[in-house]
């Protein structure tokens, strides 16, 4: 795993830019830096060493005549066939790494080298001759590309702090971004919170030349039900595929372990990956905040070691500077803090993990999937739901309310995805500053038109894989990881397993439990009989344990008086007198502290943003 940057190169002092922005990203790779300057481009790469951890794997790495330039930041888990296949079309190897197996690949398919990729991936490639570059990301956006044109020049890198130290980058706040996130605690678009500033999106690849920049998507997720195998049959394909990626997922030249929670999905990559070490963080003793006690039984119970650490409140809110800086853009998920802990403490005994991100997206695991036509209150005429649905949706924030502002709307009106924040009503009355943000449903219409005429859980599905779990799960699991210079592999998300979960009908993914006299659902039902061959059977049963995920007690921590007043602080500040009305954030506060209704992830939302804009804004990038 490692971190690249680069510009085209229209300055005289590009040697010395070109290592500050390194030098910025250096925790994603501390093992080795490469360089490559000419007068068309300059190429930086900081460099983790998993496979071939010699000298020879150093980028930049070139093709035999030195015509292509290529830096990667990535793992190709197959890249020793088409290694093979290239051999013997005449190409020519100076390294055992898969990053020349892509430069040659690139040289012998051009484009079409993407379709026989699989693994993980943010790379670009300079061709010396045609003055030109070409870019491109893995299919589900587990490795992150932000760029930029500022002027004359064109930047790109795996972080955007990098920029900062382009004299040609111009820092503007960018407040559309701002009140997107607002509602979805994430950035959801291609713009970033830096004006100009751009995520290449997942499944794209991109090139630039003579100051033109084009981009496209060179692969979709495309569901279609294959109804002839029976639950037995998709249970054993579901067991194969998935060993087959564990396995896959593994090679490296240095040791592997496993991330390990509660739920069902780290559980089963921990067993069947083998490894000898697992991680587990949690908070204080409270079973609904803490996962340490069950994740050293299950380890016991698999013959591993397991590793913990109980966070504390002093710790976790120490770290929320540093935690944003990382994170490049304020994400208001309160796990990603602990995430960054169970990176930190794993990092300190070896550099690869394997973690459980993508199987509720790609298996049918939310929840909310379950929702669609489940309970007898659907049964009642639509008018009639969306009736009551006008009416609960100006009622306080109270548990049970979103029930039937729910229940009333379609599918493609009510979800966004797995955090709904503020409503569009509620952001205006919390800004102060007016942007032309689009409203909540144009962004995620794009989606929904491409699964238009499927069920509703497969909706669900399709808009998670493409905005929350690139937007949210996957950018903390990047950046967390990173931070400790830590690579994080998640077998999950393989375009094989991908291939497979897009055939497996709803009634497979999401299921009535038989025998109950009340609607209850089992998610990710086809994967979790799966499970059962490989993990012991109080993980892999169908009622398991309800996963925690790293929970974290923001809502109890909101009312103790210490970080009420922390918040409230933040809340009468400067910059918060810039963009947010004070009066309705601190009454969200109060109202909270007081028991009147539970605001602790809008709260958060607020505040993170603060927290972040203090460190890029205020202390110019500095925690």
């Amino acid at each position: 795993m490692c971190g690249i940057v680069g510009f085209t190169n229209d300055i005289d002092n590009s040697n010395a830019v070109l290592g500050k922005m390194m030098d910025r990203i250096r925790h994603r790779g501390p093992d080795a830096e490469g360089k490559y300057i000419d007068d068309g481009i300059a190429l930086g790469h900081r460099r983790l060493s998993i496979i071939d951890v010699t000298s020879q794997g150093d980028q930049p790495i070139f093709n035999e005549d030195g015509s292509l330039v290529i830096i990667f930041n990535g793992e190709i888990y197959n890249y020793a066939e088409i290694r093979q296949e290239l051999v013997s079309q005449g190409h020519k190897f100076r390294t055992n790494t898969d990053t020349e197996v892509l430069i040659h690949g690139y040289e012998q398919y051009g484009e079409k080298l993407l379709d026989k990729l699989r693994g993980m991936f943010a790379f670009v490639i300079w061709d010396k001759n045609k003055k030109e570059l070409f870019g491109a990301k893995d299919f589900f956006g587990i490795k992150p590309l932000y760029y930029a044109v500022m002027g004359k020049t064109f930047m790109f890198g795996s972080e955007i702090k990098s920029f900062l130290e382009h004299p040609n980058f111009k820092k503007e706040l960018n407040t559309e971004a701002l009140e997107n996130y607002l509602t979805f605690q994430y950035s959801p678009t291609n713009e970033t919170f830096f004006r100009n500033v751009y995520k290449l999106p997942p499944a794209h690849c991109f090139t630039f030349k003579s100051g033109k920049f084009t981009a496209h998507r060179y692969w979709d997720v495309h569901f279609n039900a294959d109804n002839n195998p029976d639950l037995d049959e998709w249970v054993n394909r579901i067991s194969d595929t998935f060993h087959n990626s564990v396995n896959a997922h593994k090679i490296a030249d240095v040791e592997v372990g496993s991330f390990l929670s509660s739920g069902v999905d780290s559980s089963y990559v921990a067993s069947v990956a083998d490894v000898d070490k697992t991680f587990t963080v949690g908070f204080g003793t409270d079973e609904k905040y803490n996962e340490i006690g069950w994740a050293k039984n299950f380890s016991k119970a698999i013959g591993k070691e397991n590793t913990s650490k109980v966070i504390t409140p002093e710790e976790y809110w120490g770290n929320l500077s540093k935690i944003q800086y990382h994170m490049d853009e304020p994400l208001a998920d309160p796990s990603a803090v602990a995430l960054y802990f169970v990176c930190n403490i794993a990092s300190e005994k070896l550099k690869v993990v394997l973690s459980g991100e993508g199987a509720d997206e790609i298996f049918g695991g939310y929840n909310v999937y379950s929702d669609p036509d489940g309970t007898l209150y659907d049964r009642l005429p639509r008018t009639v739901r969306r009736t009551v649905a006008d009416i609960a949706e100006k009622l306080p924030a109270k548990r049970g309310v979103n029930f039937f502002v729910r229940k009333g709307r379609d599918v493609e009106e009510r979800f966004i995805g797995n955090a709904y924040m503020f409503t569009s009503e509620e952001r205006k009355k919390l800004l102060k500053i007016n942007t032309n943000a689009p409203e909540p449903s144009e962004i995620t219409s794009k989606f929904y038109k491409r699964v238009k005429g499927k069920d509703d859980v497969t909706k669900m599905q399709y808009l998670d894989l493409h905005m929350w779990m690139a937007g949210d799960i996957l950018l903390k699991a990047d950046k967390m990881s990173m931070a400790n210079s830590l690579e994080l592999r998640v077998p999950f998300l393989d375009k094989e397993v991908m291939s497979l979960a897009e055939k497996i009908p709803t009634k497979y993914r999401v299921t009535h439990e038989k025998g109950t006299d009340e609607t209850k659902y089992i998610t990710k039902y086809a994967m979790r009989l799966a499970s059962k061959k490989d993990t012991p059977p109080q993980t892999a049963s169908t009622s398991a344990k309800k996963k925690l995920g790293f929970p974290v007690p923001i809502r109890v921590w909101l009312r103790e008086e210490k970080y009420y007043n922390i918040v409230k602080n933040a809340f009468e500040s400067e910059s918060a007198e810039k963009f947010f009305n004070k009066e309705y954030a601190i009454k969200l506060l109060d109202d909270h502290r007081d028991g009147k209704s539970d605001n602790s992830r809008k709260i958060w939302t607020i505040f993170i943003f603060l927290v972040w804009y203090d460190v890029y804004f205020n202390k110019n990038g500095e925690y």
